[in-house]
């Protein structure tokens, strides 16, 4: 059974960091695209923050651009997201999602989530 289990939210102050982990089970996360993802509290739909191709180089969204940072740590089939300079904008339910969709479109996980909350 494949689960991707998130990891490192919690309340920080704003300019603080988080790491936030997406362990991967039953998967091999080397072989995926996989993405951070936040709903932000009101929102109906999930965004895309940053992802890290299966080959290639990451891409951010602008709003995150320069402060948050993804990467690979495949020897513990973890990818992680560096989150700096938060603010009360980057409150949201964030979101891990590994996927082949390009080849399979049923290739397609998702985490239940970690939030992370801006606060002072």
């Amino acid at each position: 059974q494949v689960r991707l289990v998130e990891s490192g939210g919690g309340v920080v102050p704003p300019g603080g960091s988080l790491k936030l982990s997406c362990e991967g089970f039953g998967i091999r996360l080397s072989e995926k695209a996989v993405a951070w993802y936040r709903r932000a509290p009101g929102k109906l739909h999930r965004e895309l923050v940053a992802e890290i191709p299966w080959t290639g180089s990451a891409h951010y969204s602008d709003d995150v651009k320069g402060r948050f940072t993804i990467s690979r740590d495949n020897t513990k089939n973890i990818v992680h997201l560096q989150m700096t300079g938060l603010g009360l904008e980057d409150i949201a339910a964030y979101y891990c999602n590994a996927h082949r969709r390009w080849v399979e479109p049923d290739d397609d996980y998702w985490g239940q989530g970690t939030q992370v909350t801006v606060s002072s």
